[in-house]
């Protein structure tokens, strides 16, 4: 197998056929979603199967004294109880091999909704009922919920033996003393973000099929085959080759797919009454089975010039992981290299901790950690232009990096980065007309008739993201690809294989795509995405387009090039080649042959895998280095009308710039924009998983509100193609940098609402909730 760590632009290209790169080709999922007759995991099925259920802790941390399923094994219909003894292997699994998360809890539970026991039973209410018939006897114990309390004494409060902090990384730059020397002007604040869902529609289901050899076919619904089977074996105490991974039909995820959930426990179910297991969890259990994105506390220095010249920042930044580590390693990582955002700051003095609590475990969420310090630099310019009483935007200007800069970690941008321009087009666009009135449906409250007009101010708000793309910190992050050329009907067609996740965001479409593009041909196979290939890694960090299409581009190039050499060798040597149209033509233009008859019966099969630049770890003491693969910029401006005497809102628009590298996609690429700017939306005024003492108060989606086609405002897009040099095609990835800008323009543009009423605009937190409105109107 061949590696390669950057784009190989061959001598010899192909010109694409149609639905290429650059194009927009239906998604050959897109009807039958449409239409609801899309195969999901819920909808798996096979004759025989057994229902399994998870039994799960009422309480937030509670040792548990004993454990009693005579009464559930009795229940008619059931075929096995399991705890903790019944785990087959190592009874602990983790992301990045952190292995603190416990299969089914023993000892004690730390969190609300832990997994404790299992049921396999042949209907699913039967195996539910089941699980109530368990009997535990529990010793309840006070609960650590306060990150900011675990900061200051992390040896006494710790939800787990190995400390309370999870990870602490500084950052440091220069000498803040210096640069407080420099500063006419301080400003300080403190900001919390709550806890978001991904809110994903389709819950944890997945279908284990046990073989008479003893292996397992699993059918599941993740976002990295290869990353949950490294969990899955040691657990379930099974080789490589005893288990088969097949990737089933997946119904969104935005992080919450990364970490295990039903897996091993369906695994489990398989092993013990070797028949096939369902599980499927509902929406309400579907809160306790995923991670969610970390709350956080966070409070801010900024030295300032007259002019508006940011000369320092102090930074502090906890961030909850509830009880098991996750992604939260890493969520640290990102929010500490990001803590101030695309400015240029000499001198910085930034400390982020991510900490153990008995709160809801939390993980990847698009964004993952840049999100929360998205909000608090993005208000901190805000801020700064309020005291100085400077156009927000120029504040910006002023402090914005460019292609060269430097970021806080010393890490230089090699790409154009023209973020002041940027910002400049963003400003220039068309503004909304003023509000009718005469329509209540166009106010805040809408058909709710709450208001008239009277007490609706409109504000205008700007947010500016900047976010990684693929993997950090020295991770060996590549995705593999395997191609197959050959004659099908007379006509060539290429099979592309992976172990991708398609979860909403359109990959198998641009993997066509590419291989038309690369091999000038229109037949193009997904083949399913299954262990059978080598990983491709997850499918988060906005990297599937970057790597696994790098990887389906030098694999179709190496196929390419063989394809090339049998084509000379039957034709003679006639220099520069091009495939087009399923042709191979000279560069005059002049068709040789066919690829079908040059290729005949012989088959062309080529694995890849593909490798980005090499990163480097932060260093643990300075925070400094280079750390990301690759950095993409969004920014948001914001229109909203809030009602001040409700504290009501309606976002009227919420436009954006922002600059892909190369537009693989325009349609798809749109959808991304959108859809992770309505989901920073959610964040800024309604999405908020409600946490007392460490219970979740607001399991469903009657109580965690997500936004609506109601609630989704017009955008108008400029989309930028400024090529990175070191990315397949130069394209940026483009899922999450909209998710981080749009949550601060649009508490921006509510500040701005509350100011034109005479209030002080002083909106700290994310969500905002209507109180925090009508005290600060």
């Amino acid at each position: 197998m061949t590696t390669f760590r950057t784009t190989n632009f061959p001598h010899e290209v192909a010109v694409p056929g149609k639905g290429g790169v650059g194009e927009s080709p239906l998604r050959p999922d897109g009807n039958l979603k449409v239409k609801g007759e899309f195969a999901y995991t819920s909808d798996l099925w096979i004759d025989g199967m057994l229902w399994g259920a998870t039994l799960r802790s009422p309480h937030v941390r509670a040792k548990i004294l004993s454990i009693d399923t005579t009464k559930a094994l009795a229940l008619p219909g059931v075929h096995a109880v399991l705890t903790h003894e019944d785990v087959p292997g190592r009874k602990v699994y983790g992301l990045d091999h952190t292995w603190d998360q416990p299969v089914l809890a023993f000892g004690e539970v730390r969190h609300h909704g832990e997994p404790i026991a299992l049921v396999a039973a042949d209907h699913p209410e039967i195996a539910r009922r089941a699980t109530q018939l368990i009997e535990i006897e529990w010793e309840l114990l006070e609960p650590i919920v306060d990150p900011m309390a675990v900061i200051e004494n992390p040896d006494e409060l710790k939800v787990q033996e190995r400390g309370g902090i999870t990870r602490y990384q500084p950052v440091r730059l220069g000498d803040i003393n210096v640069g407080r020397e420099l500063a006419s002007v301080v400003v300080s604040e403190e900001y919390e973000v709550g806890i978001q869902d991904q809110a994903f529609l389709g819950p944890e289901s997945g279908l284990v099929i046990p073989a008479e050899d003893g292996s397992l076919e699993f059918y599941v619904a993740t976002q990295w085959l290869h990353w949950d089977l490294s969990q899955i074996l040691p657990c379930l105490g099974l080789r490589e080759d005893q288990v088969r991974m097949t990737m089933a039909g997946i119904g969104g995820a935005f992080g919450g797919r990364e970490d295990i959930s039903m897996q091993i426990h369906a695994g489990m179910l398989a092993m013990r009454t070797r028949k096939p297991i369902k599980m499927m969890y509902n929406r309400e259990e579907s809160f306790f089975g995923h991670v969610h994105r970390h709350p956080a506390k966070m409070r801010y220095e900024y030295g300032v010039t007259a002019t508006g010249k940011i000369t320092y920042a102090k930074v502090l930044i906890v961030l909850d992981g509830g009880a098991y580590t996750s992604a939260t390693q890493n969520v640290v990582g990102n929010a500490a290299s990001l803590a101030v955002g695309p400015y240029e700051i000499p001198h910085l003095e930034i400390d982020t901790y991510g900490v153990y609590t008995n709160n809801p475990p939390c993980g990847a969420m698009r964004g993952f950690g840049a999100v929360q310090a998205c909000f608090a630099h993005e208000s901190m310019m805000d801020k700064v232009a309020e005291t100085l009483e400077l156009d927000p935007v120029l504040v910006r200007q002023i402090n914005a990096v460019s292609e060269g800069s430097k970021l806080a970690t010393g890490q230089v941008l090699h790409a154009p980065t023209p973020l002041a321009d940027m910002l400049d087009t963003l400003k220039d666009m068309e503004l909304p007309a003023a509000v009718d009135s005469s329509d209540i449906r166009n106010l805040p409250g809408g058909a709710s008739q709450t208001t008239h007009g009277e007490g609706v101010y409109r504000g205008i708000g700007y947010g500016v993201g900047i976010k990684n793309i693929c993997f950090s910190e020295g991770f060996d992050d590549y995705s593999t690809a395997r191609v197959r050329l050959e004659v099908i009907g007379g006509e060539p067609v290429a099979l592309v294989h992976t172990a991708a996740a398609e979860v909403g965001q359109g990959l198998i479409t641009i993997e066509a795509q590419i291989a038309r593009t690369e091999l000038g041909i229109e037949r193009v196979v997904i083949h399913p995405a299954d262990n059978a290939v080598g990983s491709s890694g997850s499918s988060s960090a906005s990297r599937q387009s970057y790597m696994t299409g790098g990887a389906v581009m030098t694999a179709c190039q190496a196929v390419r090039d063989e394809l090339l050499v049998l084509a000379r060798n039957q034709l003679g040597s006639h220099g520069f080649l091009q495939l087009v149209g399923g042709k191979i033509v000279t560069d005059s233009g002049e068709v040789l042959a066919a690829i079908a008859d040059v290729l005949g019966d012989q088959v062309i099969e080529q694995t890849r895998e593909y490798h980005h630049q090499p990163t480097t770890r932060m260093d643990p003491v300075t925070g400094q280095g280079d750390s990301h693969t690759q950095l993409a910029v969004c920014v948001h401006r914001a229109v909203v009308d809030v009602d001040t005497e409700l504290g009501l809102v309606k976002v009227v628009a919420l436009d954006a710039v922002q600059d892909v590298g190369k537009i693989m996609n325009r349609l798809a690429l749109e959808g991304q924009i959108h859809g992770g700017s309505i989901q920073g939306l959610g964040l800024a005024v309604m999405e908020e998983i409600q946490v007392t003492n460490g219970k979740v108060r607001n399991p469903s989606f009657t109580d965690y509100l997500i936004p609506t086609i109601l609630d989704t405002p017009p955008q108008q897009l400029e989309i930028l193609e400024l090529p990175d040099p070191r990315a397949p095609y130069g394209l940026r990835g483009a899922g999450e940098p909209p998710t981080l800008s749009s949550t601060p323009a649009i508490a921006a543009a509510i500040r701005d609402a509350c100011r034109k009423r005479g209030g002080t605009g002083n909106i700290t937190r994310v969500p905002v909730r209507p109180e925090d409105i009508i005290r600060n109107s």
